[in-house]
């Protein structure tokens, strides 16, 4: 029953949102008719227009640690009535269904004391990952008023943008952007890795070679090769280690599909290899 009620509230809250044009646009995290693939094309095309046009880009992939455990109730029920407009009973039931959970540790027969929760969305709620995606909201305002690109995808954040290589003015921007955006996921106790965060710059190899020396003084430094959304991305779009990895799969799982195949009819076999 409770999760059929989820449910229920879960499409009601959806159909609020988009009716209101509350959702970020930019973020395709859990959201109807929206998925990676769409975040990435949205990405990539940007990039090449850019680098068709003589520019270079640049892109971070921004790491979150742990980012749906550490979502503060207090905060998101704060988004929840200021951003969103909800109120009265509908607020009430918000606040019930974050309240008076708890957790233990089971090992083997023993279980620890159960502790109140404070933060974190329900896990493998059919509501959790929507509420996160509010609780960001934010973030897209704050990305917005620096005037850089970004897309999303539930916690993955990517910021990008383009520039001349003998005008560094746009890297400063970004500089100061993750500044901003650093205090703000600190305000919001979310925790930015900077070690896993990553860096890649597109373009002619000479203009891009140039931007990377100077944000490696910004102390930013670049990769040949990210994985973004799972997909491995090269500074000159290629694509060709991804492919290499897609095609080693491949003939991973179809080895060892022949060592059965006489085991099976040739019906399944087929199945087993679209599968």
């Amino acid at each position: 029953m409770a999760k059929i009620i989820e449910k229920v509230v879960f499409n009601q809250l959806s159909q609020f949102l988009t009716f209101n044009k509350i959702f970020d646009k930019f973020q395709s995290g859990f959201r109807s008719h929206h998925s990676t693939e769409t975040a990435l094309i949205k990405v990539i095309n940007d990039i090449r227009l850019n680098t068709d046009s003589g520019k270079v880009s640049v892109l971070i992939l921004l790491d979150l640690s742990a980012a749906f455990d550490t979502v503060d109730h207090t905060i998101l029920l704060h988004r929840l009535q200021t951003w969103v407009g909800l109120n009265g009973k509908v607020m009430q039931w918000f606040k019930s269904y974050l309240e008076e959970r708890s957790y233990f540790v089971s090992i083997g027969n023993f279980e620890s004391d159960r502790l109140p929760m404070s933060c974190g969305v329900p896990q493998g709620s059919v509501l959790g990952p929507l509420l996160f995606n509010l609780y960001m909201l934010p973030l897209g305002q704050i990305l917005q008023n620096c005037k850089v690109d970004y897309q999303s995808y539930a916690d993955d954040t990517q910021l990008y943008l383009s520039l001349n290589p003998d005008d560094h003015g746009p890297i400063e921007v970004l500089c100061d952007c993750l500044e901003k955006v650093n205090c703000w996921m600190s305000e919001n106790f979310l925790q930015l890795n900077h070690d896993k965060t990553e860096v890649i710059v597109f373009g002619n190899k000479e203009k891009r070679t140039a931007v990377s020396n100077y944000l490696e003084s910004r102390s930013l430094k670049a990769k040949d090769q990210v994985k973004n959304l799972g997909v491995l991305i090269d500074s000159d779009l290629t694509f060709s280690s991804q492919i290499k990895s897609i095609t080693k799969t491949a003939f991973y799982h179809l080895k060892n599909i022949s060592r059965v195949k006489g085991l099976m009819a040739q019906k399944d076999q087929e199945k087993l290899v679209h599968a």
